[in-house]
């Protein structure tokens, strides 16, 4: 199986050779690519209830946080269109909590360009996610979702996540309250 080596960042991740259909390719994501991805992480924040932040953010921001999780160790991919030189969609995952127990635990995030919906590369971009985790010596993986986003908890659960929790009115998106679920995925086998 052919891996590629990420040479953008100062520790050593392989993606699996996963090949997308054209003209995408999966790449780790450079600071090249922050404007693009803040395009649409900010498109989400302003319009969808994937992410629950009310407040668009900007690219010094963005760029602080993409430099921390370079120095913590967690990875940032992006899904490119090779034909039109543009992130379709991007991903990561941090820490899931900042106390030292939680060091082998990971929370994750994907967004996907609305253009580029329903094209398989959320999934494709979740697989390289678990792929990585899994080089990283992670043991659980937890997302935390909106309840109503429906695509997602399917998505999650075709690649093995099962729903661990489910908090009712836990935050608020656009004036109402939103229902948060949670769910995971045991990366290894070790109890």
């Amino acid at each position: 199986t052919k891996t590629f080596i990420n040479s953008s960042m100062p520790f050593k991740l392989k993606l699996a050779a996963r090949p997308l259909h054209s003209p995408y390719q999966i790449r780790f994501a450079t600071m090249n690519d922050l404007e693009q991805i803040l395009t649409i992480y900010n498109h989400e924040i302003l319009t969808g209830t994937a992410n629950w932040n009310d407040q668009a953010v900007a690219l010094e921001q963005y760029q602080q946080r993409f430099q921390d999780m370079q120095q913590q160790q967690f990875p940032m991919i992006v899904v490119e269109d090779q034909h039109h030189n543009k992130v379709a969609g991007y991903a990561y995952y941090a820490a899931f909590r900042s106390i030292s127990g939680y060091r082998q635990s990971i929370e994750h995030s994907v967004f996907v360009d609305p253009s580029y919906a329903r094209q398989g590369l959320g999934k494709a971009l979740m697989q390289q996610l678990i792929h990585l985790a899994i080089q990283q010596n992670m043991h659980i993986m937890v997302a935390a979702i909106d309840s109503e986003n429906t695509g997602s908890i399917v998505l999650h659960e075709q690649l093995g996540f099962v729903q661990t929790g489910y908090m009712p009115q836990v935050g608020q998106k656009f004036g109402q309250w939103r229902d948060l679920v949670w769910m995971q995925l045991q990366l290894s086998t070790t109890q």
